[in-house]
């Protein structure tokens, strides 16, 4: 059995739940992020049940380490380098230097594998902890079955919808949210989930929109509804949600950061902008809000782009690969 214990209400956890899904023997063994406060605490998570690899994140992965088993960590993101501590609040900072810096570490050296979610996270990474370990690379893919866009055009509504969803965190770029609302043109609302961890709201805005905490099954359904994704974050492994968008149809208007343009190509499937810069994000909505047909473009080639690339199908095969792979060295 391949036993995958995991902090749930984020990407990563959606990742290794659908690795659940769809390969035999594949365990996740959810728990409340609270749990993390008090690392020791994991200790006894599913310490008695059977397991012949370990596949986890490599935050606390040291305290699902057993002797004889191979530990496998996938870095969905990484937040340790000083680049984030703008980003980060003071007791986040604190403990990303300390303890969690430490944990990683020890985790890293006690892996048989380790794999991230892009190249740049993988970078990253293997720069920031000065790791002589190879990094193996497996992107996130998602259901393009599921997530496929709508059937008719929404051309001809009087209102654009643009999207942002993910937790309300400086890290999501939501402090960006209003000051670029206050610059979009007539007829254009910014709609927002309230993310997975986050039940946060934004101040009132008249072109601003809280569509609550929406549950993981029914985000298709929000994204045939938008007209483009505003992703303006700071830092991103690789995004389910941006990932989910294009396979919706939709054109992105993103932060032009960390592992986006191995995701989204600038000037064909959306546009990636300066980070933070409030005007151009701006003016590349308005921009896609005033013509139809580019949108629609757009959308079609992120639509392609994950069919050949991030489907769901590729991201089980390769790691249902290297699962095997490792086991067969036991």
């Amino acid at each position: 059995m391949i036993f995958s214990p995991m902090a749930t209400g984020n990407g990563a956890y959606v990742v290794h739940k659908t690795l659940e899904r769809y390969l035999p023997h594949y365990k996740v063994a959810p728990y409340h992020p609270y749990r993390t406060l008090c690392p020791v605490s994991l200790l006894p998570l599913g310490r008695f049940s059977r397991a012949d690899l370990i596949h986890t994140t490599p935050d606390y992965a040291i305290f699902h380490k057993r002797l004889g088993i191979p530990l496998v960590i996938t870095f969905h993101n990484y937040v340790l380098d000083s680049f984030m501590t703008p980003y980060s609040s003071s007791l986040q900072n604190i403990h990303y230097r300390i303890d969690l810096r430490w944990f990683t570490s020890l985790a890293v050296n006690k892996a048989h594998t380790i794999t991230a979610v892009s190249h740049f996270t993988a970078n990253l990474a293997k720069h920031d902890l000065g790791l002589e370990k190879d990094i193996r690379v497996i992107y996130n893919g998602v259901d393009e079955q599921v997530f496929f866009p709508a059937n008719r055009s929404r051309a001809n509504s009087d209102t654009i919808k643009v999207l942002f969803c993910g937790n309300l965190t400086r890290r999501k770029g939501v402090q960006w949210l209003l000051p670029i609302a206050n610059k979009l043109n007539t007829g254009i609302e910014i709609h927002y989930t309230a993310g997975l961890r986050t039940n946060d709201s934004l101040a009132d805005h008249p072109r601003i929109r809280c569509l609550g905490k929406i549950a993981y099954a029914d985000m298709p359904d929000v994204y045939r509804q938008a007209d483009l994704l505003l992703f303006p974050t700071v830092r991103e492994g690789l995004s389910l949600a941006a990932l989910e968008a294009m396979a919706c149809g939709l054109p992105l208007v993103a932060s032009n950061c960390s592992s986006l343009s191995e995701l989204l190509d600038h000037d064909q499937g959306g546009f990636l902008c300066p980070l933070g810069d409030v005007q151009v994000f701006a003016d590349k909505i308005n921009q896609l809000a005033d013509d139809a047909h580019l949108r629609r473009e757009m959308g079609e080639y992120n639509r392609a782009k994950v069919e050949k690339a991030f489907t769901l199908e590729r991201m089980v095969k390769e790691y249902q690969y290297l699962f095997d792979e490792v086991l067969d060295t036991r």
